[in-house]
């Protein structure tokens, strides 16, 4: 995370009690974070550094995919024409989901953003019969609004088409900022190679936020525009 004359400072994605500092050895391995992908993911649940955590066992992967990808040419990009059914007529009616474009939605304290959310994931679909799946980030989230999810999909049916990436609220802020990363690594991997059509739903950006904004801060950095980054969604 930061480099001075005599000292590299690293971050730890776990927690370091059973670490010993006198005894413990680093070893720079060369290569970036990378998530295990395979059909398998479909209906699993993986914390924010992609290692599954339903008790199912681990992915018997296709493939590794660093979760730092390269940015799409949007020339290269086909022209948006067909939407995601949210089944909530005030989304659909007035800010239509688009395949390949995104939106945000802003919500206050103590209003229900994440029964909206759970409430995306169980009524999406899309026409013609395509083959399709949601690709979940649930970011700094308390144990019991995961549990709520959790519940909630299973209850529906619509669990076995839900990747979902999470980090709760007393796990490392770092993963906090992976979320994102590993969640459209999921949906690239899921439309690019498995040609399903993907919705992918993260929340919440104030929780990313304040992960980037903590980070920062224990880095040293001052107050500015590289200490408090901006967040566009």
């Amino acid at each position: 995370m930061r480099l001075d004359e005599d000292i590299t400072t690293i971050q730890v994605y776990k927690g370091t009690n059973e670490i010993n500092i006198k005894n413990v050895k680093t070893e720079f391995m060369g290569e970036p974070l990378k998530l295990k992908l395979s059909p398998q993911i479909l209906g699993r649940t993986f914390d924010g550094a992609g290692n599954s955590i339903d008790g199912l066992g681990e992915i018997r992967e296709a493939l590794k995919r660093d979760i730092n990808s390269k940015p799409i040419n949007p020339i290269a990009r086909k022209y948006p024409r067909n939407y995601i059914h949210t089944g909530i007529s005030a989304i659909d009616g007035l800010m239509t989901i688009i395949r390949g474009q995104k939106i945000p939605i802003f919500s206050g304290s103590g209003l229900n953003h994440n029964e909206l959310a759970e409430r995306i994931i169980r009524q999406s679909n899309v026409s013609n019969g395509q083959k399709f799946a949601i690709v979940f980030g649930l970011i700094g989230a308390e144990f019991e609004t995961a549990e709520f999810f959790r519940k909630s999909f299973e209850e529906s049916g619509v669990l076995s088409n839900v990747v979902i990436f999470q980090n709760l609220s007393n796990e490392a802020s770092v993963e906090r900022i992976l979320i994102p990363k590993l969640a459209l690594t999921a949906s690239e991997y899921l439309a690019f190679d498995l040609g399903y059509q993907v919705l992918t739903i993260l929340t919440d950006m104030t929780s990313y936020a304040e992960a980037l904004r903590e980070v920062s801060t224990l880095k040293g950095e001052i107050p500015s525009r590289k200490g408090y980054p901006r967040i566009f969604i």
